[in-house]
């Protein structure tokens, strides 16, 4: 879940991110690469595995302009914490003390290698394996983010319905339609997230299983590039299932795990459809921003089209009727 503090339009383009300066960056951190590197999935910053003599690294140098020194920073110090805590996380490489380093224009950190398979996690066991890392990350996030958002309709919703009221792609006959339906449900989250009033903590931000790595024997959760302030339900709800029945299964394994660190309000279960609807608006909102970006038309061509403005529309139209429904139902441990 990407989030632009600054306005990264002007930012140096990716394109200057030489092969050359990947391996210098390399060097600048203090490893010696062998030349080889591959480009990693990833479409906000840009990941290289890194090969040395001893162990591959990942470079990860941040999109210009999205984040502050401060904020980055954030990120690390978080990762520190929950390493310490002896959380499972993958922290930065530190050299000469420093953990955010410069070559060229571009801002990086050097990461040890992970190996291990994502979007895993299927089984009770590793959903309760993962909650229980999640309830004591969560403990350890106590307090907030000073440089980094409130996941909250201000900071995501109303920036996210501005730029895709202002987009090109967006149909001018259904323009005012989609302004009417984001301004109803922007009211209806804003008034389920102020009438739940959940404790604010410092979360991952963006944790799907896609972001969880596991061995076969140990779950990692990673990339934290999103890592931001906002309620514990925030890094649970996209862990679930789609079908209704195998989401309240599931959840019923991952809160197991949870509170045994950690206790869960229920009343946060009525914050996932608002989430939701929150998630596919920004979501639509980033790919609009990051059109001057060329790997964004490439990756998502479709977005261009007229069809898929209609298609979303549908899908707003969906979460309107679904904020309307009562919300997932929590199981007790007898599955009742």
């Amino acid at each position: 879940m990407s989030h632009d503090p600054i306005d990264s339009a002007t930012a140096p383009p990716y394109a200057d991110l030489t092969p050359e300066l990947i391996l210098s960056a390399a060097e600048t951190a203090g490893l010696t690469p062998t030349g080889g590197f591959q480009a990693l999935n990833s479409y906000e910053n840009r990941v290289y595995k890194i090969e040395t003599e001893t162990v591959p690294w990942a470079a990860k140098f941040y999109r210009p302009g999205r984040w502050s020194d401060a904020a980055i920073l954030e990120e690390h110090g978080f990762l520190e914490e929950l390493v310490a805590a002896e959380i499972p996380g993958v922290p930065p490489l530190a050299h000469a003390g420093q953990t955010l380093l410069r070559e060229g224009p571009y801002r990086f950190a050097i990461f040890p290698w992970r190996p291990g398979r994502a979007g895993y996690v299927e089984t009770p066991a590793e959903r309760r394996a993962l909650g229980r890392h999640l309830s004591r990350l969560h403990l350890t996030g106590t307090g907030r983010f000073a440089a980094r958002p409130t996941l909250d309709a201000a900071s995501f919703v109303d920036p996210a319905i501005t730029t895709l009221a202002d987009c090109p792609f967006l149909p001018p006959q259904l323009r005012p339609e989609f302004l009417a339906v984001s301004a109803r449900l922007r009211d209806r989250i804003a008034e389920t997230f102020e009438a739940v009033d959940a404790p604010i903590l410092r979360l991952h931000g963006d944790c799907h299983a896609g972001n969880v790595l596991t061995d076969g024997e140990t779950l990692t959760i990673v990339d934290f590039d999103d890592c931001l302030n906002g309620p514990a339900i925030q890094d649970l709800w996209m862990l679930l299932p789609g079908d209704p029945d195998e989401q309240e299964e599931a959840l019923a394994s991952l809160i197991q795990g949870y509170e045994m660190f950690r206790d869960f309000d229920p009343m946060e279960l009525r914050l996932i459809e608002p989430l939701r609807t929150l998630r596919l608006l920004h979501y639509n909102a980033w790919i609009a921003r990051r059109w001057h970006d060329p790997a964004f038309p490439r990756a998502f061509p479709w977005f261009a089209e007229e069809r898929h403005f209609h298609e979303l529309m549908g899908l707003l139209a969906a979460q309107e009727m679904r904020l309307r429904l009562h919300p997932i139902r929590l199981r007790n441990s007898n599955g009742n």
